[in-house]
């Protein structure tokens, strides 16, 4: 049972890896398995967990959880603003 914090170690480095890899994880699912756009958020929080668990901390569980999130959602957060600016500058 965990009863403290985890001490998470982590570095900016992780991000400028992690979010590039997500967002081309989507894309390959996008293209090989037609994946709706609708599951784009879930694929990223898959995709961030599957990463940050057995590549980032690989022997901190509560930490590859927790950060596997933050991947994800910073994903899904880039893959959404890039559509909205995308469709906005089409339609001018």
């Amino acid at each position: 049972m965990w009863t403290e914090f985890p001490t998470i170690y982590t570095n900016i480095w992780d991000a400028f890896w992690a979010i590039p890899a997500i967002l081309v994880g989507i894309l390959l699912l996008r293209v090989l398995f037609k994946l709706r756009e609708s599951w784009f958020s879930t694929a990223a929080t898959i995709i961030g967990l599957i990463l940050s668990i057995f590549i980032s901390h690989p022997g901190n569980l509560p930490a590859g959880i927790f950060m596997g999130f933050f991947y994800g959602g910073a994903a899904s957060g880039t893959i959404y603003s890039l559509k909205v600016w995308y469709t906005t500058h089409r339609t001018k």
